[in-house]
């Protein structure tokens, strides 16, 4: 595989590879030659209706194989943007309109609230057929030209939409060019030596960066294969790594607590595994977390850090070297440098935000000038992330600018207290969050899940973190709860969380 592919189209790709691609839960498989059909037949039916290479397309699919060949293909002749399918009429109608997008490409079975945001915003609605075709997925009443006249996405041409978060203010349009994402989907093939008789396992939302390029792309760029699942199911997950034997997965530090929590259950198909790395990034990774994962699945957690403006992957532990607990690793990919004071730090252990800047950095926000202005300079992108590099070039995240607590003048981060509460034999999960207070400002509070069988009381847990950390950074209040709130791609968000669970 060549080196430098970012100015290479997605189907140029798809056909320097041969073999078996993607599969869904049902066993359907469908190799390279196929996927290049697909691609090419839904872009002569983009074609039937004179579609342009930058008109702006919402894909709105459930998780599965029909999911990531529409993805590739629009991604390739037109700019995409992945919806959440279980959207609310209200957020459908703000997304598409933030948009401004074309046409939507759906299936048979899209929501009524999809169905009635398109009708009012008068959005052509799309439906593919559901069946995965050989010869080529179909859109529905569409038909195929003789020849694909809508030009194929390369270098800085746009070719995927996706929305910031918005947890304190109005979402931001990241546009990432095709450059952006085959560069970055290179980066991680190349930091976890992926190989064409890799077999992934995709439990990831591709509405999302994570899914879209550490899983589904990646692959493809290395002609390996993916499971292409119909979502995260921990009730069904040890029966599908034992059908398909899987040789990586990459997930959200969430989802591997949940399997966890059954893997006691699964030690024959545990032991039975092909799996030789797993992969964890979009949310920090708690230490506890790694070791017992390594210790059940005998292989190692590669940690990762990455963000919707850098196509995903900005750094990363590297596989067969050495990782060191509580760091993302070194870079995998951009340039990293830490900003502190208005200037570059050059000395280790210097805390500040870090900045990065690259091929698969986008370069800029779509309509919004202001927030352009704000977090880039001088070629760097500024992260909202705060953090170090150590005397050996390790990067450690302190968290999120707006998610550091303020309590009366002291500076706390929530992942420090989190890391201390995993350490008791009796913690599960573990998320502290910033809660209102009348004289400080803000003070802290912790939400704590319990492993099975297990109790503890708030008491006892106060005392385990007066062991290991500072008095001022224990929590106000500790709450015991079953299951923590999470958002649509499993993530935990601290922003929120107090009013979530009844605080506020």
């Amino acid at each position: 595989m060549e080196k430098d592919l970012s100015n290479n189209s997605i189907i140029e790709i798809v056909r320097a590879h041969t073999g078996p691609c993607l599969f869904n839960e049902d066993g359907f498989e469908l190799d390279y030659q196929n996927l290049t059909k697909n691609i090419e037949s839904i872009g002569r039916q983009l074609s039937s209706i004179e579609i342009k290479y930058n008109n702006i397309c919402a894909l709105v699919l459930p998780n599965g194989i029909d999911m990531a060949i529409s993805f590739l293909a629009l991604a390739n002749y037109v700019t995409v943007s992945p919806l959440n399918p279980n959207y609310t009429m209200d957020e459908f109608l703000f997304f598409l309109e933030d948009l401004d997008c074309e046409y939507i490409v759906t299936d048979n079975n899209a929501s009524n609230a999809l169905i009635e945001a398109a009708k009012q915003l008068e959005i052509k609605l799309f439906r593919i057929d559901n069946v995965t075709q050989k010869n080529g997925l179909l859109i529905k009443f569409l038909p195929l030209s003789s020849t694909c006249s809508v030009n194929e996405n390369k270098g800085d041409d746009i070719c995927l939409i996706l929305h910031t978060s918005g947890t304190t203010s109005r979402p931001k349009q990241v546009q990432l060019s095709c450059a952006n994402i085959i560069s970055s989907a290179f980066n991680i093939s190349s930091v976890l030596k992926l190989e064409q008789s890799d077999k992934g396992f995709n439990i990831m939302p591709l509405f999302h960066i994570h899914g879209l390029i550490a899983s589904l792309l990646s692959s493809i760029i290395t002609g390996a294969s993916l499971v292409c699942t119909n979502g995260f199911n921990a009730l069904t997950f040890y029966r599908n790594i034992k059908n398909f034997k899987p040789t990586w997965i990459t997930a959200v530090p969430t989802m591997y607590q949940a399997i966890l929590s059954r893997a006691s259950r699964n030690k024959g198909i545990i032991k039975d595994t092909n799996l030789r790395l797993l992969r964890s990034s979009s949310a920090a990774m708690p230490v506890a977390t790694i070791e017992a994962l390594e210790k059940v699945f005998q292989c190692p957690v590669i940690e990762a850090y990455g963000m919707t403006e850098a196509s995903h992957q900005m750094a990363s532990n590297f596989l067969n070297s050495i990782r060191k607990a509580g760091s993302v690793g070194k870079s995998a990919g951009p340039e990293i440098a830490i900003f502190k004071d208005d200037k570059l730090a050059t000395l280790a252990n210097t805390v500040g935000e870090i900045v990065i800047k690259g091929t698969n950095v986008t370069k800029g926000y779509k309509n919004n000038e202001k927030a352009n202005k704000e977090n880039f300079f001088n070629g760097w992108f500024k992260t909202g992330d705060l953090g170090k590099f150590d005397e050996d070039g390790f990067l450690f995240i302190s968290g999120r600018i707006k998610e550091i607590i303020n309590k009366g003048g002291e500076k706390i981060s929530p992942q420090e207290v989190d890391e201390a509460l995993m350490k008791h034999y009796a913690v599960f999960q573990a998320v502290c969050f910033s809660v209102k207070h009348e004289k400080l400002g803000e003070d802290i509070a912790s939400a704590v899940v319990l492993k099975e069988g297990l109790t503890v009381d708030e008491k006892e847990l106060k005392t385990h973190l007066s062991k290991s950390i500072a008095t001022f950074k224990i929590p106000r209040q500790i709450l015991i709860i079953n299951e923590i709130p999470k958002g649509n791609t499993g993530k935990i968000q601290r922003i929120g969380l107090a009013k979530k669970l009844g605080l506020e």
